[in-house]
């Protein structure tokens, strides 16, 4: 069987898992993993329990080897000079007169690839951007456009539960978030409550929605008048998980229990 290792390629970033194959390694080790965007270094943050991993060890992207003191090196080098790079491209899509930001840039390990992140409001045409970096820095230049939430993920930042943005930390995968979500959870739909830093719906909204949608069903709309075993009133609050209401009947407050007799207090 596989070893599986949870692996980070920035500091506080995602944990990805990786195939390690029959590699024992510790944790806090740096190592040298195949991704997507070509042959990167991370830190190793622990050995994961394969039966708790839903991901096949045949879909993973492997661990190449235990990271040198020449990759690390290399690694501390190419941040360096992928800051130098940045500048300049920005420079360069200024002189070009493009109307996009350009947010990070990054080389691979063996600096085979310099990937380049950038948000705008429509298309761009950066072909010649791309000719004039790949002639200064003489490799494969990569400019990708991402979204508000991909900008998130990519800049980081703390959300307003006071912990780091979920994108950035542990999500692998956005889900669609509505407005119904909200409404399920019977949140104002303030823009300032239920956006993110991004600017689009929080990702947790999508984390209860199943359970308040289940603890919901039955329940009455704040301002929807009711019939209960005290007379006909007007629901003045909900609480959803704890199933119950509280009704106005002409200045007299009853609290309604729902699936336990309807009692109130």
């Amino acid at each position: 069987m596989s070893n599986i290792y949870g692996v980070t390629l920035k500091s506080e970033g995602k944990i990805y898992y990786f195939n390690g194959e029959d590699l024992e390694l510790e944790k806090n080790s740096y190592v040298v993993v195949e991704t997507e965007k070509g042959i990167q270094l991370g830190k190793l943050m622990y050995k994961a329990d394969n039966e708790k991993v839903n991901i096949p060890t045949s879909e993973m992207k492997k661990i190449l080897r235990p990271a040198s003191d020449e990759d690390y090196n290399n690694f501390l080098d190419n941040l360096k000079d992928a800051e130098k790079c940045l500048i300049k491209a920005r420079n360069i899509a200024d002189e070009l007169g493009l109307s996009m930001s350009i947010l990070d840039a990054s080389f691979t390990l063996d600096r085979k690839q310099l990937l380049f992140n950038f948000i705008a409001e429509e298309r761009v045409d950066f072909r010649e951007l791309a000719k004039r970096l790949a002639g200064a820095y003489k490799t494969r230049i990569e400019l990708r456009q991402i979204g508000a939430r991909d900008k998130a993920r990519t800049v980081c930042g703390i959300g307003q539960c006071g912990r780091t943005l979920c994108c950035s930390s542990f999500l692998n995968h956005i889900d669609s978030v509505t407005m119904n979500m909200a409404k399920n959870q019977n949140i104002a739909l303030n823009p300032s409550k239920i956006n993110g830093l991004c600017g689009r719906l929080l990702c947790c909204l999508t984390y209860e929605d199943d359970e308040y949608i289940r603890c919901g069903n039955g329940m009455p709309n704040v301002g929807q008048t009711v019939k209960t075993e005290f007379g006909k009133g007007k629901v003045i609050s909900v609480d959803i998980l704890n199933r119950k209401y509280k009704v106005d009947l002409d200045g007299v407050i009853k609290e309604i229990v729902l699936d336990s007799g309807d009692s109130s207090k």
